[in-house]
This record gives C-alpha cells, sequence and structure tokens, in this order.
C-alpha cells in the first residue's frame, strides 16, 4: 500500500518502519501511535530525503522532546564550529537541531545535517531567502519565497517554520493594538516589512496550498510559526498573539485534510501565572496539535541566565500539554551562544523536559529518578555520575572538594545524614564527632 506522509499512512493503517522505531522509544502500543497521528496530536517529522535520520515523535502524550537552535550570522560565521554544536547537541540527547543560519554558504550547512545528523532537522526559510537571494527585502517576489520553501524540502529538511499567521488581517490588528516590544520574531519582523513595503498579501498565507503540496510531496511537517509572540510580559496573551493563534488553527486544519503533519508554535515572554491557560487555549484553538514553545521566558530582566527563566517556564508549559521545548541559552539576548552555552541551555532544557513528563505521570518517566536516589542511598558515587543528567560536571565538582571519608561529601562530613541514618538503622553505634 501506497502513502505519501506519515499522518497518511497512520490513516490507512498502515505501520512504517518510523513508527516502529518511535512506538519502541517511547513505550507505546503501535496502534495507539498510529490513532493519534492519524488525529495530528503526535507527529514524526521526518523527510523522505534525510536518510541519516533516527525518527522521533512529538505529541503531548510522548515524551517531552527538545530543539537545539544554531547556525551562522554574519559576525560570525564558522561552519565547523557550528557543526561541533551539532555533534555536541546529539551527543547529548537533543532530538532536534534547527539551522537558523543567516550568512554565508547556508544551502551547503544543511545538507551537511541532513546528510549526517540523526537528529530531526529544522529550518525557517525566510531567513536563507534573504541570504539567497542578496537582495533588497522589498524586490524578493512572491515566486521566490515559495522557491526557497521547495529548496529547503528537496534539501531533506524534516520540520519548516512557515510565518503563515501574520496575514494582513493579524498585521492590522498588530498595528491597532501596539505593543511595548512590537514583533520579536525575527521571520515575523521580515514579512510583516515585507507587506508593509510591498502592499501585498504574506505569500506564506496566500499561497498556503501551494506550501501543504510541497510538504506533502516531500512529508515535511509544518511548524506554524508564531510571528506575534511576546517579546516581553508585558505584551503577553494580547490581541496580536491570540489572533494569530486563531488563524494557525485554521490553517492546521487545512493542512490536516491533505495529510501534511502539523506542530503550532507558541509564546517566548509570559509570566508564570500565564502558562496552563496559553496553553488550553492552544490545544481548543489549534484542535490538539502538538505545541513547540521557545521557554516561554518567565521574566525579562535576566539576561545571562535565560536558560533557567526558560526552563521555568518549559517546565510549566509541557506540564500542561506543550510537547516540543526550544532550548534556550545563558546567551539570549547578548550574542550567538558558544559550545558552553549550548551545553547549558540543553541541560536545562533537558530537566524542565523531565520534570514535566513526571509531573504528567508518563509510564517509566520517575525509574531514572529512582535509580539516583537507590545510588545516593547506598552512597553509590560512580552509580550517581553514571545516571547524572550532567556526568561530567558531577564528577569534576565531587573531585575539585574532596571529602577527608570518601563514603560522604565535603558539605557534610561525619554529619552525613544518609550515612548516619544507613549506620543505626543497621544496629551500629553512630558518635560522628568521635569517628
Amino acid at each position: 500500500m501506497a502513502y505519501t506522509t506519515q499522518m497518511d499512512a497512520a490513516r490507512q493503517g498502515i505501520l512504517t518502519p518510523e513508527m516502529e522505531v518511535v512506538a519502541k522509544k517511547e513505550g507505546i502500543s503501535t496502534d495507539r501511535l498510529m490513532q493519534l497521528m492519524a488525529e495530528g496530536k503526535v507527529i514524526i517529522p521526518c523527510n523522505k530525503n534525510h536518510r541519516s535520520i533516527s525518527p522521533s515523535g512529538i505529541g503531548a502524550a510522548l515524551t517531552t522532546k527538545i530543539n537545539v537552535n544554531l547556525g551562522t550570522s554574519r559576525d560570525l560565521t564558522d561552519l565547523d564550529m557550528e557543526y561541533q554544536k551539532v555533534h555536541s547537541a546529539v551527543e547529548m540527547g537533543a532530538e532536534a537541531i534547527m539551522d537558523l543560519s543567516s550568512y554565508g554558504d547556508t544551502r551547503k550547512f544543511r545538507r551537511m545535517l541532513t546528510e549526517k545528523c540523526p537528529a530531526m532537522i529544522g529550518t525557517v526559510p525566510i531567513y536563507d531567502a534573504v541570504v539567497y537571494y542578496h537582495k533588497p527585502l522589498v524586490q524578493i517576489t512572491t515566486e521566490e519565497w515559495l522557491d526557497i520553501v521547495r529548496m529547503h524540502a528537496e534539501d531533506g529538511v524534516d520540520f519548516m517554520t512557515i510565518h503563515c499567521g501574520i496575514n494582513k488581517e493579524t498585521a492590522g490588528k498588530f498595528k491597532r493594538n501596539r505593543r511595548l516590544t512590537n514583533i520579536v520574531s525575527r521571520g515575523g519582523s521580515i514579512i510583516f516589512a515585507w507587506m508593509e513595503m510591498t502592499g501585498k498579501e504574506n505569500p506564506f498565507y496566500e499561497h498556503f496550498d501551494e506550501i501543504l503540496d510541497i510538504c506533502r510531496k516531500y512529508d515535511v511537517t509544518l511548524s506554524l510559526g508564531d510571528a506575534c509572540r511576546p517579546g516581553c510580559i508585558a505584551d503577553a496573551s494580547d490581541a496580536s498573539q491570540i489572533e494569530e493563534l486563531i488563524t494557525l488553527g485554521e490553517l492546521t486544519k487545512r493542512a490536516w485534510e491533505k495529510d501534511v503533519q502539523v506542530m503550532i508554535e507558541g509564546p517566548g515572554h509570559m509570566p508564570l501565572n500565564q502558562i496552563a491557560a496559553n496553553m488550553e487555549i492552544q490545544k481548543t484553538l489549534c484542535h490538539g496539535a502538538p505545541f513547540y514553545v521557545l521557554g516561554p521566558i518567565v521574566t525579562d530582566v535576566a539576561p545571562g541566565y535565560d536558560h533557567i527563566t526558560a526552563a521555568i517556564g518549559g517546565a510549566v508549559a509541557a506540564m500542561n500539554g506543550a510537547s516540543f521545548l526550544c532550548y534556550v541559552t545563558p546567551a539570549e539576548h547578548l550574542r550567538l551562544p558558544d559550545l558552553e552555552d549550548v551545553k547549558e541551555g540543553i541541560i536545562a532544557s533537558k530537566i524542565a523536559a523531565h520534570a514535566a513528563d513526571i509531573a504528567k505521570g508518563l509510564p517509566g518517566a520517575d525509574s531514572w529518578d529512582r535509580e539516583m536516589s537507590t545510588a545516593r542511598k547506598k552512597l553509590d558515587w560512580e552509580q550517581m555520575f553514571t545516571l547524572a543528567m550532567d556526568p561530567e560536571k558531577a564528577r569534576r565538582y565531587r573531585a575539585s572538594s574532596r571529602p577527608e571519608k570518601e563514603d560522604t561529601c565535603s558539605m557534610c562530613g561525619n554529619f552525613c545524614a544518609v550515612r548516619n541514618m544507613n549506620r543505626i538503622l543497621d544496629g551500629e553505634i553512630v558518635s560522628i564527632f568521635d569517628e
């Protein structure tokens, strides 16, 4: 039996090799997985031309996945450095890499990723159009915007952020309801500027059916971009954000009619008390499609520590239905992240994702924690290092301040509650100071 996309296969009752891999990874039955995929609640972004991929599933019923943003800029164009970041991210367990390159030989890097990288690969074609055509924004034609989407699909990209929700109607809503930080999405600002200068409709919205045909041909997942995501907590949940989300919900249904997989991109900056409600609004307006969030960043005042502000928001978002976290590094708002920034961002996101999976009650989510607790009770340091989310850092911290006695740490020493409780419960004498 033939199928065009993973969603099409699920709707026909065809079990694909990619579904089998994902079901095994998630510990879910293939029947249940196919049902969720047929409904659009789970996706497997997997371009037919991405030969090296190890498929992953994204959806609220599955473990929370992490995306790592990277790529060149005008100021930093070292492709080797960017690929080092890719290698490090994959080794640390990131399920997706998003290439946001905006300078240099972007196609060379993109093809390298889809040739060698086992993670899902995402891009934002609108960035690449500006680089590829190398001409003023106003001179880029509607056909040229669409041709870039087609090029990325041919190159094997698994998911693409398409800013099609900011049409003339949404743009008008934004202009009538001005924000403190306006539009902070790079892609959103680019297409808004193009619309303002040309007087034309957003080509990604106007020609959405053509984009769907491209996605269907290569099985590219549409990541419906949040051009109007809030750029500060003062702008969260405003009219522009909700107006765009309504449009994205309408486009989701159109995509599903053509068996194209979809996820929805979500808020950037947002106070903690609004996150749960936003997840419910998204699920309602976008019919349960997987939600992909940047953060959310829960306070605006922590540059240098935004991996922490994002992890706080990400944990709350995933606990309430988000299924895909875009990592944020300490370099957010400041500069292009380096290798150490990438590591810090991944670890923070992994903590948020795992904490949310425990809170959601996913089967087996807390078994890792139980193993760690058992190792702690036994004072088995090697096992603790093995189980740690960042084994290298855990081992380095302990080595930097060696205790007098190996079965303690330098914080508690003879006062170690774990050691003393083990001893007293085994009938031993505990004297602490005399030891």
